[in-house]
């Protein structure tokens, strides 16, 4: 575990490491354990530690030394956004706020005594948890593929070397050349980001003279995020680039064979394709499961009013990991959700006043250079779950300059979202 030496002694985290039980409150500096430093992690993280003005020892638990966006990825290999440009560091956590960075694993979460167990059996006590591991892959939702086949198929769904892959796998498709794109099934990080992902292999691959090429979405569901505007984009754009194929039609994923690139279906085998990019079906993170916050096995379910879990009041779960009702599994979510449980554990450790949640997201998806569309809606807690209480959409035939500002409400976002994050 690598911990930056002046916020150690700033938090009191080498003592509180050696510690086998929680600290009382009123007696001693609450301790707030994040583990996971991505949209959700880092905002409450941020959050958190802002809020308190030291008064409690905050530690984000996080193994990366960098931060590399899932959202904007595609504007990556779309070469709307440099590798730099979707890379952040916990500098201003540590350095302006006062936030412990652990850079360890999380293993397990010993609920019974309140503490993290990192990766080389260090001890972290808790009052208070925040899990925001994001999400695990289902390797086996697939048919023929596999973790070792991520680095000849790769999914590009956690960011980072896989994202890297594909745009060096995209520049090598030949004119004439064939993308399968495998779609998961619901739920799952992102409802747009397939999508938008195949639009921007099609810019790529038209704007360096490839147009010939051919791109096949099989997807394993009836329907998807904004299905209408998106294919009005790729016809427009496009033309018959971009194919999508529903359930009915490809008749289901037979196998796929990452020696030979060759993905075989009910409907067609399409062999030797130049790119194959796998996304399967989600779940999760490790620590979430393990710690038995997700009984089914698959996502976590939280009271819609306070972020916790409903297995363990003590552990807030925010993000992908868990079970938002109407809202998608989105960072604006994430960051959104982040905020009311911050605001939730600041009323209890520090008597302070509490709202009633209000929850917000928004999705941006580029189809071509100065065209993007949106979804999004408000959400409140109703009946047991976050509901949406209102909602928008991208409407087919929009105004051009509706769509240009769509994508400049899009990089203004990222922006603001990275500095509520990282500060």
């Amino acid at each position: 575990m690598k911990l930056d030496r002046r916020t150690v002694l700033r938090s009191g985290l080498a003592a509180a490491a050696t510690l086998a039980a929680p600290a009382v409150l009123g007696q001693a500096k609450p301790r707030i354990v994040v583990i996971g430093g991505g949209a959700g992690g880092a905002t409450a993280a941020r959050y958190l530690a802002k809020d308190s003005n030291g008064a409690w020892a905050v530690t984000l638990v996080e193994e990366n030394e960098v931060y590399h966006t899932c959202f904007h990825s595609n504007l990556y290999l779309g070469g709307f956004k440099s590798y730099g440009e979707i890379t952040h560091r916990y500098d201003a956590l540590t350095d302006r706020y006062g936030v412990a960075l652990a850079r360890a694993r999380a293993m397990r979460i010993d609920r019974d005594k309140r503490e993290v167990v990192l990766a080389q059996g260090q001890r972290l006590p808790y009052d208070r948890l925040v899990v925001s591991p994001g999400i695990d892959l289902k390797y086996d939702s697939v048919p023929g593929w596999s973790k070792a086949a991520e680095e000849t198929m790769p999914h590009g769904w956690k960011p980072g070397p896989q994202t890297q892959l594909i745009k060096r796998k995209l520049d090598a498709v030949p004119n004439g050349g064939t993308i399968v794109m495998i779609a998961p099934p619901n739920p799952y990080r992102c409802p747009p980001g397939p999508y938008e992902r195949a639009s921007m292999f099609a810019h790529v691959l038209k704007s360096t003279g490839r147009g010939d090429a051919r791109i096949v979405i099989l997807d394993p569901k009836e329907s998807f995020s904004k299905q209408g505007v998106f294919q009005e984009g790729w016809e427009k754009h496009y033309g018959t680039m971009i194919e999508w194929l529903g359930p009915k039609v490809h008749d289901g994923i037979k196998s796929v064979d990452p020696a030979t690139n060759t993905v075989v279906t009910g409907f067609e085998t399409y062999r030797d394709c130049a790119l194959v990019n796998v996304v399967p079906a989600q779940m999760a993170g490790e620590i979430a499961r393990n710690a038995g916050l997700a009984p089914e096995g698959g996502y976590c379910a939280i009271d819609p009013a306070t972020m916790k879990s409903t297995v363990d009041a003590n552990i807030h779960v925010l993000g992908d990991a868990c079970i938002a009702g109407d809202m998608p599994k989105s960072a604006f979510a994430a960051n959104s959700q982040a905020k009311v449980a911050a605001m939730t554990i600041r009323a209890e450790l520090a008597g302070a006043r509490s709202f009633p949640p209000r929850y917000l997201n928004t999705c941006w998806s580029l189809v071509d250079a100065d065209d993007a569309i949106k979804v999004g809606g408000r959400y409140e807690p109703r009946d047991g779950r976050i509901a949406a209480v209102e909602t928008f959409v991208s409407q087919k035939d929009e105004p051009a300059d509706q769509r240009r500002q769509n994508q400049a409400e899009n990089l203004g976002w990222y922006a603001a979202i990275t500095a509520d994050m990282f500060g």
